[in-house]
């Protein structure tokens, strides 16, 4: 198998994710990645380059338009230095009401914002240190920097991008100025190989000299492994149900024949239940379809699908709506997979 397996470290505690990440780095994990809702993203990843030594540290994802480009540049840079040059900074638009109503500004069109947001960091990083004025025109984030120089280097390689992307316009700008792409959490080997990958491609044909190997795609797998079945899919169920209250995703449930159990956790949505906590309204099919489950043997076949499709999986254990035991006991059971697939001692 080609595809290098990579981890996202869970803990109640910032000690525990330290602690969880160093044992994914120890089974194989080649990066570990950091999201951004109940931590904040860069937080995390410091955490975890402080506690790592080899495995590079990405964040899956940092939400690209709540900070200006400048700041993100600066987290960048601060966060490739703790970790020796190992970050990896993985950028997402998130959702109009989350950047609206959560945190206050604007979302407009988020493909051209994204470009821009994308221009200004790296255009920070070639010229922050020479003093001369960093200008640039923009609907959605112009940069009017004068009268600074940072009096500290910065890496010789540039830090790599990856933008998250699910519909096809973010899809194709991801291939055409990312150095990866990151799926959403819930995917397929069909869906990333008859929606995503040609809109990758139209990405990548967009920009010149620029070829699939330049692009690093990466498709998220929320994971839970035990020796009954049953358990491993009512684990991951509550993930499937958060999302499937999510409007936007309706063709994606759709593609995979699954409009009408969709419409069964709606319906248990707007009738009360918690978007946390739809894990019965989710169908077993759903799960199966989306979420990588089952034990050992079965879920290493699932990821084995997405050789030669994708280039990097990233697995996660489930979480909405579980107890924290359970959470613990599905991470434990993930590294152990890490390890025995990449054939390290944990």
């Amino acid at each position: 198998m080609t595809l290098r397996l990579t981890y996202q470290p869970w803990g109640e505690t910032l000690a525990e994710v330290a602690d969880a990440g160093r044992r994914a780095e120890r089974a194989g994990a080649e990066v570990l990645w950091v999201s951004e809702l109940h931590r904040s993203a860069t937080g995390t990843a410091a955490a975890l380059a402080a506690a790592t030594e080899t495995a590079r540290i990405g964040t899956s994802i940092v939400l690209a338009f709540t900070r200006s480009p400048m700041i993100t540049a600066l987290e960048a840079l601060d966060l490739d230095e703790l970790s020796g040059g190992r970050f990896v900074l993985g950028l997402g638009s998130g959702v109009k009401r989350l950047n609206e109503d959560w945190h206050h500004v604007a979302f407009g069109k988020p493909v051209p914002h994204m470009r821009e947001t994308v221009r200004n960091i790296r255009h920070f990083w070639r010229h922050c240190t020479s003093g001369e004025p960093m200008l640039l025109d923009g609907e959605y984030e112009p940069m009017r920097i004068r009268g600074y120089e940072r009096p500290f280097a910065v890496p010789a390689e540039a830090i790599p991008v990856y933008l998250a992307a699910m519909g096809p316009l973010m899809t194709r700008l991801a291939g055409e100025i990312g150095d990866g792409w990151i799926s959403h959490e819930l995917c397929s080997p069909r869906y990333l190989a008859e929606q995503i990958l040609p809109d990758l491609t139209v990405g990548i044909d967009r920009a010149d000299g620029r070829t699939r190997a330049d692009l690093d795609v990466v498709v998220s797998a929320c994971c839970s492994i035990a020796d009954d079945r049953q358990v491993a899919r009512r684990r991951a169920a509550g993930l499937v149900g958060f999302y499937a209250t999510v409007r936007t995703y309706a063709d994606f449930f759709a593609f995979h024949d699954l409009a009408e159990d969709q419409q069964q956790v709606v319906d248990a949505f707007r009738a009360g239940a918690g978007a946390d906590y739809l894990a019965d309204a989710v169908s077993d099919r759903m799960v199966d379809a989306l979420t990588l489950t089952g034990t050992r043997a079965d879920v290493a076949a699932r990821i084995a699908a997405y050789d030669g499709i994708a280039d990097s999986v990233k697995l996660s254990p489930p979480t909405h709506g579980l107890p924290a035991a359970d959470t613990r006991a599905a991470q434990d059971e993930i590294i152990a997979l890490i390890a025995e697939l990449t054939g390290a001692a944990t």
